[in-house]
């Protein structure tokens, strides 16, 4: 079998890629070892993250530092038994968090970030997923005035610099929208410009449809089988079908993107920050309106097609560790006082790992020593968020157009000659 292109990875920034390389007439393969979305991209807070400039950094303040340390907070965890492998990491990850650095690699980052309402909204359109989309934003919520405050300063600063729009609610219009939260709140904090996904999987297999229509393939094989053909110019896979040849492939893998990288000689600093989520029914009466995050405690609430997902920050862990959902024990403990969450309806927790680099951005674009091969991946917490314009993006490169965006900040070079 040959084809002009094959996908590693189904997630959404390795569909997102193959449709636009199909839109360009390329044949396109996208490959997986299960189906479209059905790893990190299955199990998100839902969100199209237009105000999600600044990149999620490493706390530098001595206080968050201490209470993060004593490992018992929802919004971080780790495994000791990973520290030892993941300090290089940390130490590189805390140092771009620093405000110049963040403040530059914000810069970088804000073409990215822009760009996702757009490029999300011509696939929606194009594959009819209008259906699980939602364009009214979503809301932090303050049990205390201090944390409000610093909140709406910082809200005010993004606003004027990268023209992200948000609204500042008073205690009482926050009971009015969500007159089923059980605290007292000091207020809320809209960003409006986002959009949300009622179920992240089934915009993932909407999208896969769509790329379907467009004559692309999913197939399933194992990414880890990749060989380069040194005869000739291509890259060659194993499938249950038989090998499968291309002419170029793109490594969209996420979190497994080193599987394929590695034997090819590359070492990119990747790590992961692991989540949980959980479904949960409402008690008779109760509604929850928007996507709402309790900041002061690290979860977030989302009103998803499934029930109400209750999602928990980032556990620092190696990858293929056994689950360990402390978080969301204690996110739960901590909900079920803030809102009137009834039975859980998962048979267990989720768990999906976010790729990560240690300056916060992606890795997208050339190899920097095999011809045909191109990278698109680590996208940490924004992969949702971000897959079609990185997507669209990369096919442009690989076609030779000019790009929606420079891509020259996330170039792989900066990690690997």
């Amino acid at each position: 079998m040959k084809t002009d292109v094959v996908v590693l990875g189904a997630g959404i920034v390795g569909l997102s890629t193959a449709i636009h390389l199909a839109r360009r007439g390329k044949s396109v393969v996208l490959l997986d070892r299960r189906g479209a979305g059905e790893e990190t991209s299955f199990g998100n807070a839902g969100l199209i993250q237009r105000e999600g400039v600044f990149p999620y950094g490493f706390p530098h303040d001595f206080g968050a530092l201490f209470r993060y340390a004593l490992n018992n907070t929802i919004d971080a965890h780790y495994h000791v038994r990973a520290l030892p492998g993941l300090v290089p990491f940390l130490i590189r990850y805390w140092w771009n968090s620093g405000f110049t650095q963040h403040q530059n690699i914000a810069s970088m980052y804000a073409p990215l970030i822009e760009n996702s309402i757009a490029e999300h909204a011509d696939l929606i359109e194009a594959s009819g997923a209008g259906d699980l989309i939602r364009k009214d934003g979503w809301m932090k919520v303050f049990r205390s005035d201090k944390e409000r405050d610093a909140a709406y300063k910082d809200a005010e600063k993004l606003s004027s610099t990268f023209g992200v729009n948000h609204q500042k609610l008073s205690s009482a219009e926050m009971k009015v929208l969500e007159p089923s939260i059980k605290v007292d709140l000091s207020g809320g904090l809209r960003w409006t410009d986002p959009w949300s996904i009622r179920d992240p999987h089934s915009l993932n297999k909407t999208y896969l449809i769509y790329f379907q229509s467009l004559g692309g393939r999913l197939v399933s094989g194992d990414a880890a089988t990749l060989e380069h053909i040194l005869e000739g110019a291509g890259w060659r896979v194993a499938t249950p079908e038989g090998p499968l040849e291309a002419k170029e492939v793109v490594v969209a893998l996420g979190p497994w993107a080193d599987t394929v990288t590695r034997k090819l000689g590359y070492r990119f600093p990747l790590a992961v920050k692991r989540g949980y989520h959980m479904h949960y029914g409402m008690e008779e009466g109760a509604t929850l309106n928007n996507w709402v995050l309790d900041a002061e405690k690290g979860y977030f609430l989302a009103p998803m097609l499934r029930g109400v997902r209750l999602t928990t920050g980032a556990e620092f862990a190696n990858r293929d560790a056994p689950k360990t959902p402390v978080q969301l024990t204690r996110a739960e403990r901590v909900a079920r006082e803030f809102f009137p969450l009834a039975e859980r309806r998962d048979d267990e927790p989720w768990m999906g790992a976010r790729p990560c680099t240690p300056d916060m951005m992606p890795i997208i674009g050339k190899a920097p020593r095999h011809e045909g091969l191109w990278f698109a991946f680590g996208h940490a917490h924004h992969g949702m968020t971000l897959g079609p314009v990185t997507g669209r993006a990369l096919a442009e490169k690989m076609t030779g157009e000019k790009t929606v965006i420079d891509i020259k900040p996330f170039r792989p070079d900066r990690f690997v000659a």
